[in-house]
């Protein structure tokens, strides 16, 4: 039986901090923002997406907790609230990069 506390901390996991990375543009614009924090027009221009995309993207991050905003005068800044997330996301960068090559060699080797 599967201990309910993990259960629960898997759910919110996944509703929380899964659903948010299920975008790559998310992905993408939480890299910028371990960079440095970013205005909107800056993200717009980095990864080259309409304004309308980027605070859409971001208005999901914040409401996960994942990024913050402080406003100065008419404009916002975000930062990334927690950079473990990007070794959290480096680390699954790893796994796929060794699931790749893994899959490559045994291309390879059927190939031969």
């Amino acid at each position: 039986m599967i201990d309910p506390k993990l259960e629960l901390e898997i759910k919110l996991l996944h509703s929380r901090i899964c659903q948010a990375l299920s975008d790559p543009n998310r992905i993408l614009i939480l890299y910028s923002l371990h960079e440095k924090p970013c205005f909107v027009n800056e993200l717009v221009e980095a990864l080259d997406l309409p304004q309308s995309t980027i605070s859409r993207h971001l208005g999901i991050l914040r409401d996960r907790n994942l990024v913050t905003s402080e406003r100065d005068g008419s404009t916002v800044i975000y930062k990334l609230v927690d950079h473990r997330l990007i070794e959290v996301l480096d680390m699954m960068r790893e796994i796929l990069s060794t699931q790749l090559a893994n899959s490559a060699e045994i291309a390879n080797k059927l190939l031969d």
